[in-house]
């Protein structure tokens, strides 16, 4: 199985998330989430498939959650509106998700990514 993580280096989540894989030896590729931030239609497709609220997708403890206010954005904007602001900003996306194509994980808990990706 060959996943993709999409991480942020610094990211201390994101770091436990690889940890994990790397113990259990699952294979991944890296995509820098800022360098390269997922499309607004990848981002479409990875939410769908996650079964997720899309507002588990943002970031809500980052600092450029709190500088575009999206608190109360969150409130009035479309879902098109707020995929459009993941795919611009990587910054506002939590990390990492982790993919294989048909099921999607998104932040790292360690019981999850037992069922998931074992």
């Amino acid at each position: 199985m060959s996943l993709t993580v999409y991480e942020y280096p610094n990211c201390s989540t994101c770091k436990k998330a690889k940890k994990w894989l790397d113990d259990q030896g699952v294979s991944y590729e890296n995509v820098h989430i800022v360098e390269n931030p997922p499309s607004k239609e990848e981002l479409a497709s990875l939410h769908e498939k996650s079964g997720l609220e899309l507002k588990k997708f943002f970031n809500t403890s980052g600092k450029k959650y709190r500088e575009l206010d999206m608190k109360e954005r969150m409130k009035t904007a479309s879902q098109d509106e707020l995929l459009e602001l993941l795919a611009s900003e990587g910054m506002l996306i939590k990390r990492p998700i982790v993919t294989d194509g048909e099921n999607v994980t998104v932040g790292f808990k360690e019981d999850t990514f037992d069922q998931t990706w074992k």
